[in-house]
This record gives C-alpha cells, sequence and structure tokens, in this order.
C-alpha cells in the first residue's frame, strides 16, 4: 500500500512514520511537511509544501490511505484562529485531495471530547474536523481520540508534562481511559486503520490506547 502522512514531524507522527517504514504491508510513504524530514529512506517521498496552498495537481496525491498527525495548540500558533487553520483547515484541505485522487481510507489523530457543540475551543474544533470528514465520503474513517498524549516532545509543553507525572503516579489505579496514552500506542493504531482499513467510521477511544 501507499500512504500518505501529514504531521510527520510531531511527536505522534514521528512514530507512525518508523512505523510505517518498517513494516512490510507498506511500500511507499508520501510525508509532505513545511520542512523537510532528517528521515531518509528508498521508500520515503517528502515533498516540502505550504499547507495553506498545497499543489492540487501533484501525482503524490494518489495513495490508498492517509494518516493525519497535523496540529499544535493554541499557545504555540498564536491566537484560536491559527490554531483552527492548522488543526482543522490543513487536515480537512488534504483529506478532500487526497479523496479526489482516490484515497480510500482516512486516520486521524483527533482527541479525547473532540465535540463540534463543545464550549471548549479546543474540543469544538477536533470536533468540528471530525464532522467535516465524514462528509467527504471515505469508505474507511478511523478517528482516533487519545487523552494525554506520553512521550517526549521536541518542544516542551508545561501543563502536558505536569499531567503525565501526575497520571504516571497515579495510573495504576486509574480507569484505562485516563491513563497515559504513550505515542507509540496511538501511532500503531493509526497505521493499522490506514493499512487494514474498516468498512464505516469506527472511533478508538483512550482506552483502546492506555498503557499496560
Amino acid at each position: 500500500m501507499k500512504v500518505m502522512l501529514v504531521g510527520a514531524t510531531g511527536l505522534v507522527g514521528g512514530h507512525v512514520l518508523r512505523q510505517l517504514l518498517d513494516d512490510p504491508r507498506c511500500d511507499a510513504v508520501i510525508a509532505p511537511t513545511r520542512r523537510a524530514l532528517k528521515t531518509t529512506d528508498a521508500a520515503l517521498l517528502n515533498p516540502v509544501v505550504d499547507f495553506a496552498q498545497l499543489p492540487a495537481g501533484a501525482d503524490w496525491w494518489a495513495v490508498d490511505a492517509v494518516i493525519c498527525a497535523l496540529g499544535t495548540t493554541i499557545k504555540q500558533a498564536g491566537s484560536q484562529e491559527a490554531f483552527a487553520r492548522v488543526d482543522h483547515d490543513f487536515p480537512l484541505a488534504v483529506a478532500r485531495l487526497a479523496r479526489a485522487h482516490g484515497a480510500h481510507a482516512f486516520a486521524l489523530n483527533s482527541a479525547m471530547g473532540a465535540d463540534p457543540g463543545s464550549r471548549i475551543f479546543y474540543n469544538q474544533v477536533k470536533g468540528r474536523l471530525e464532522q467535516d470528514l465524514r462528509a467527504l465520503g471515505y469508505p474507511s474513517l478511523t478517528l482516533v481520540r487519545p487523552g494525554l498524549i506520553g512521550g517526549e516532545r521536541a518542544e516542551r509543553r508545561t501543563g502536558e508534562h505536569l499531567a503525565s507525572v501526575v497520571l504516571g503516579v497515579l495510573g495504576p489505579v486509574l480507569p484505562r481511559a485516563w491513563r497515559i496514552n504513550p505515542a507509540g500506542n496511538i501511532a500503531a493504531a493509526l497505521v493499522e486503520a490506514a493499512l487494514v482499513p474498516t468498512p464505516g467510521v469506527r472511533i478508538v477511544g483512550s482506552a483502546d490506547l492506555a498503557e499496560r
């Protein structure tokens, strides 16, 4: 299979990239990014793009499946508007173009609590993206909704770090849905959804991604 990965430079996306390149079921990985990846592999094509002006006519849109791990935080983006562009508009644009070129499966790294009607802006944006993806008619759509993501990020997120420390201590006595979700587990769920697509819409929740 040929799989497109967007968000390859992030924590979860980095795990997805490594897992795809190591998986014999995947013949090629197309990973468009804003800056060139340090990873090189014979099976990897890494077009450098501007997500605000994607090249609709590029031949590399012709893939079997798409994995989207693209995302930021409101603090990093600088405003709610900029955050919505990265976490809603860009993934939706990728999904539309890939679907138009024949992609039949889409796997999204979303968030626990994603809901277009949420009063929390972050969850609202995630929910709107899920809603809009459903309307594109992908034969297989998998919505992976992790809680707190475990792993070492390139940039430190103070609140996330503190929560990780607390949940790391309390993990064994917490319900599975509230435990840390290791980035590798999230990536594995996304990769499996792309390489073995399930017909219809499927939701993978935090409890399915939790530390054992």
